[in-house]
């Protein structure tokens, strides 16, 4: 098989029709399925459905520390949550906050309070500057971007690289503008791209001169135990490398268990210095008086330790990789030989990132869209929904069931092509 670009015209014209009456038939299906979030199926919220029932009416509801978990109080979390949670994030438990069932609420939290009142090295509060910027990896995270562009701070966009985003660039940034006063990190698993930082990478953010006391990493990990293959990514500890060089109060570390028990009815941690944390608690303690107590101490009893995690996403690996397998087989199969798009293949995480010949992306997605498979919006993967290339697709192959994924990746397959055909007969 030879690629579209070494066609002819006459060869592209045939490639065309064969693809259109390959699509037609594909719309006389009525298909509605669905790849534009990475959310878990129901098969991967199954396997925690015990959780449920591991508090009885019967049981004594307190935890180690003598607290009634029914009760106000303990606004940081139980202690046995955070002794958890500080192994998932090798962090000591004085640390780390646990909050309700969203990393990103928290995520959102801290940038408000950052806005209103600063850090406690902050010199104002953010709000008081003419106009702040952060620094955006991409592709990236939308919801990420949405924080800065609903609180009108200024993103600058940061291309990722094989190694995490380009340090040249950020290290310029925040060297020379003091309003530079964030960046937003995926650390290991990138969404979408499925990036590992490397261990350079990591210690270029801890030692890295900036120009703002208050800059902050935004650091999500997300997918830190999300793990794919029998020889996952290992991601070098920022927290630990910046306590090295005294540079600890930069760094503001998310997790969560959205994707490993319930994603509506989880819990989030939030882990950072003991500087931070105090400062930050005592913002908290106006906002609430506590998180779900009885939901954290019914996420300790299930899981135990980080090796009932570890357990746990094992099975949550034997759902989710015969999916991305699926995708990334019809993605060999189907456009590779074609020379047509660029695609990785991720140790973990939950999402593939594929290229587009440039100006093909918002045209596959929306000949998807018109064929019943609903994806990720087309530019979304940048900040204020703008690829430059309009390029970049995201794939989700997480949450429809393995048969509805293999038509949608087949017609999927269809439409990267038939978009590139009349770009290259454009």
């Amino acid at each position: 098989m030879i690629s579209y670009q070494e066609m002819s015209k006459e060869q592209l014209l045939a490639e065309q029709e064969n693809l259109k009456n390959a699509y037609q038939e594909f719309q006389k299906k009525g298909l509605t399925l669905n790849m534009s979030r990475g959310k878990p199926s129901a098969d991967q919220l199954n396997l925690s459905m015990s959780m449920l029932d591991i508090l009885k009416k019967d049981d004594i509801l307190i935890d180690e520390s003598g607290t009634d978990t029914r009760n106000y109080g303990l606004l940081d979390g139980i202690p046995e949550a955070k002794r958890l949670f500080s192994q998932v994030l090798n962090v000591k438990p004085e640390e780390i906050i646990i909050g309700g069932n969203s990393s990103l609420n928290m995520m959102y939290d801290t940038v408000s309070r950052a806005m209103f009142f600063g850090f406690v090295d902050s010199e104002k509060p953010w709000k008081d500057y003419s106009n702040i910027k952060f620094l955006c990896p991409v592709p990236g995270y939308d919801r990420h971007f949405a924080i800065c562009e609903l609180f009108g701070i200024d993103m600058i966009p940061i291309p990722m690289t094989s190694t995490g985003p380009d340090m040249d660039l950020v290290e310029k940034y925040v060297a020379e503008d003091e309003t530079v006063k964030g960046i937003w990190c995926v650390p290991i698993y990138s969404n979408p791209q499925g990036i590992t930082y490397s261990d350079e990478t990591v210690r270029r953010f801890a030692c890295m001169k900036t120009a703002a006391k208050d800059f902050r990493i935004f650091w999500d990990n997300a997918y830190n135990v999300h793990h794919l293959t029998d020889t996952p990514d290992t991601l070098l500890d920022l927290f630990q490398e910046c306590k090295k060089i005294g540079t600890e109060d930069r760094v503001l570390m998310f997790a969560s268990t959205s994707k490993i028990s319930f994603p509506g009815a989880g819990i989030a941690s939030f882990a950072a210095s003991v500087r931070n944390l105090e400062y930050i608690k005592k913002q908290m303690s106006i906002q609430t008086i506590g998180f779900d107590k009885i939901k954290q101490l019914r996420h300790v009893k299930f899981f135990q330790n980080l090796a009932g995690i570890e357990a746990h996403m094992q099975k949550h690996r034997a759902i989710l990789q015969p999916k991305f397998d699926v995708v990334l087989e019809a993605l060999d199969r189907e456009l590779a030989p074609l020379k047509i798009a660029n695609w990785n293949k991720p140790n973990g995480g939950y999402f593939i990132s594929l290229d587009t010949l440039d100006g093909c992306a918002k045209r596959v997605i929306s000949l998807c869209k018109e064929a019943g498979v609903e994806m990720t919006p087309a530019g979304a993967t940048y900040p204020y929904g703008k690829d430059p290339h309009d390029s970049n697709i995201r794939i989700a192959p997480t949450y429809p069931p393995v048969e509805e994924l293999k038509q949608a990746v087949e017609l999927f397959c269809i439409c990267v092509k038939l978009a590139s055909v009349e770009k290259l007969l454009k």
